[in-house]
């Protein structure tokens, strides 16, 4: 189990020591001085048996401008909008402030589930302030002490019903269909039903994936049209693979937001090497693949094991660089990108490459062609009769070896399953067939069928002398014995 709890507040009201306190660590930075806490700051928190994600946030200040408190106030916002529980402290002794209570109604508007803990409450001092929390209207305020750790047992009994709820309330992702099987009408028609079309029934799913501060979180806002996911210049913000669905451009789609993916010797946080782990696993939710990259230093090692980590996965892809803004000499790095990527991902031959700005917004329709079209190319079914006809063109002009003398026949093939696309041949001596012939057939079938990019999946199975055609000759040499029987039978007139 697992859920998100952010801790609100005024400033200096103890959100950092009792973020210090949960995560068992002294992670924030703690001083009597307000306004130490700047950026959010996670952490794994621990309490009794519950395992969460704890957020740190800036101290709310009542400003709505573009100054620094007011850019601190925003970003603690989007955690509040982010965050599955909201822990709001207040200052016992000090009691309920005007700020708090105009934090309260933020608070009563936009957070799921909202907890308050009166802090610094230890004593008679804090007695009065605790209850005046009463008068917040969210509920019966906690009595705790960050300082000295009273008060965290009651959290616990508030805590772990909340969290089962959370569980409960967490939309389930809709498993992608992979690997469909083809009916012998359907592989024989390269027709079928048209299910596969993205609607809202069935939103078109896709993972967005990539290093840390690529830009996947801005990228998705972007799309979304608004701030709806935790942003920064700070690498590693999003920890949990989230889920949002949306519009886009026309297009009912859910989205899934997942962690950077950094080099597993660099993986030594605990939380961070979940959040990988829930990225992955996004990524096997998803239909459509979209690795971005940063156009400032794209196609590192860590990249292409993501990219190759997608079509193994036999996830359609779509490789976008990002920061695309930023670039001066476009027509000249959009070659050196091309070239790269033809050189490094050659699995990956012919997938759509866009550049995009997640900043500005720019390229965003270019990214929605390349997914449409990756999707499309992902469900594509070729019937049986041109897949033969290909073959014995294929063969002709290129005739598979001869190993110790023993021709090698490709007598048949149809195709078996979508999403990817998966082709059977069956041919003599399999075994015998070398791994640069079959390269050369799958590049055959992206060319010939416009299948770019995608994974194509050609299994080889030994047919011996059998003709696949057999049972089809014999129906028809029986029925001609037939009609010859039958005339020799027929009287004389």
């Amino acid at each position: 189990m697992s859920f998100t709890l952010a801790i609100v507040g005024r400033p200096n009201v103890g959100k950092s020591t009792l973020f210090n306190r949960l995560v068992g660590k002294r992670l924030a930075l703690v001083d009597d001085q307000p306004g130490v806490t700047r950026d959010l700051r996670e952490g794994a928190g621990r309490l009794g048996d519950l395992r969460f994600v704890v957020i740190d946030s800036a101290g709310l200040e009542m400003v709505d401008d573009d100054s620094l408190q007011g850019r601190m106030r925003r970003l603690t916002e989007r955690a509040v909008d982010e965050a599955d529980i909201c822990l709001f402290v207040i200052d016992a002794r000090v009691g309920v402030t005007a700020a708090d209570e105009y934090f309260a109604d933020i608070l009563r508007r936009r957070a799921r589930h909202v907890i308050v803990a009166a802090n610094k409450s230890e004593g008679r001092a804090g007695e009065a302030g605790a209850m005046e929390a009463y008068a917040l209207g969210l509920g019966e305020p906690l009595r705790i002490s960050a300082e000295h750790g009273e008060g965290l047992d009651d959290l616990y009994r508030v805590l772990a019903p909340l969290a089962d709820r959370v569980e409960e309330e967490r939309p389930q992702p809709i498993e992608a269909a992979t690997d469909v099987d083809l009916s012998e009408e359907d592989a024989e028609t390269g027709e079928g039903a048209e299910e596969w079309r993205p609607s809202e029934a069935r939103p078109l799913q896709l993972a967005v994936i990539g290093r840390p501060n690529a830009g996947k979180s801005t990228l998705i806002n972007k799309i979304l049209g608004e701030e709806r996911l935790l942003t920064g210049p700070e690498a590693g913000i999003t920890r949990d693979s989230i889920s949002v669905t949306t519009n886009f451009m026309g297009t009912p789609m859910r989205i899934f937001d997942t962690a950077g993916m950094r080099k597993r010797a660099k993986v030594t946080d605990k939380v961070e090497k979940l959040s990988v782990a829930d990225g992955l696993r996004a990524v096997r939710f998803a239909e459509v693949v979209v690795v971005l990259l940063d156009v400032a230093i794209p196609f590192e090692q860590q990249d292409l094991r993501i990219a190759d980590f997608a079509e193994t996965e036999g996830r359609a892809v779509v490789v976008a660089a990002n920061k695309w803004d930023l670039e001066d000499d476009k027509p000249h790095k959009l070659n050196e990108l091309r070239a790269s990527f033809e050189k490094l991902l050659p699995q990956l031959k012919g997938a759509p490459l866009v550049t995009v700005s997640a900043r500005t917004g720019k390229g965003l329709d270019r990214l929605h062609a390349a997914i449409l079209k990756a999707h499309e190319v992902w469900n594509r079914r070729v019937s049986t009769a041109r897949l033969n006809r290909w073959l014995e063109a294929m063969t002709e002009s290129h005739p598979p070896p001869a190993p110790g003398g023993r021709r090698i026949r490709l007598r048949y093939m149809t195709q078996v399953k979508t999403r990817p696309p998966a082709f059977i041949v069956k041919a003599t001596h399999t075994d015998k067939l070398p791994d640069s012939y079959q390269r050369y057939l799958v590049n055959g079938l992206r060319e010939d069928f416009d299948m770019p990019g995608t994974p194509i999946r050609l299994f080889f199975r030994d047919q011996g002398g059998d003709n696949p055609y057999r049972h089809k000759a014999t129906k028809i040499s029986q029925s001609g014995a037939l009609s010859k029987h039958k005339t020799r039978q027929r009287p004389k007139g």
